[in-house]
């Protein structure tokens, strides 16, 4: 017997085929792995509501209100951990990989728990934000649901999510103070352009590579 996953509602918009005019595009994801998935149905869900996937099929209140019609994986996306990179993380312009800073560690101690960085920073909100992003959604809303999707993460471990930010942001400021000497050359820069961080966009251009 297969176990459904479930998946949480950030999207709804009216189809605009003609076909399919009396039918919504939903957007959901799924925070465990993270999975982002795309389907057609009659149901207008709300923002936040919660389907379950089995398969390709989708189901709400144990009944059949669609199917997948786009999946996205962030076991797909390659890491990479050799720049410095300004705000810690963040992802190519292909969205083909995403990147955590060579010095932040790749490890820390909350609540007497080790968290893998790699899997919170990158794996939930770095992959989670290009998404968004690829599919035209601001920056602050992208960065919103990440957040979102990687506190789920941190609170599923056990972690209290104040007492992780705590820490992450201790590391961040000390990456973001930091001098920046090698960044990828194909480093999206969506997050310092919406900051209109001219400091850290002239330390980036100057050290490309």
């Amino acid at each position: 017997m297969l176990i459904m996953e479930e998946y949480e509602i950030i999207e709804h918009l009216k189809s605009g085929s003609d076909i399919t005019a009396n039918k919504f595009l939903i957007v959901a994801i799924n925070y465990k792995e993270p999975t982002y998935i795309k389907f057609e149905s009659d149901v207008d869900f709300k923002v936040g509501d919660k389907v379950n996937v089995e398969n390709n099929d989708i189901f709400f209140n144990e009944k059949n209100v669609g199917h997948i019609k786009e999946i996205r994986r962030a076991s797909e996306i390659k890491i990479d951990t050799r720049y410095d990179i300004k705000y810690t993380g963040g992802y190519s312009v292909d969205g083909k990989k995403v990147y955590l800073d060579e010095h932040f560690p790749k490890n820390i101690t909350v609540d007497g728990k080790i968290i893998d960085t790699v899997e919170s920073i990158d794996r939930h909100h770095e992959v989670t934000e290009k998404w968004l992003i690829d599919d035209a959604y601001e920056y602050a809303y992208a960065h919103e649901i990440a957040t979102k999707i990687e506190r789920e993460y941190i609170e599923s471990l056990g972690v209290n999510w104040d007492d992780y930010c705590k820490e992450v942001n201790k590391n961040l400021h000390e990456v973001y103070m930091s001098k920046a000497e090698k960044t990828p050359s194909d480093l999206d820069l969506a997050p310092y352009f919406y900051s209109k961080d001219e400091k850290a966009l002239k330390e980036i251009r100057e050290t490309k590579q």
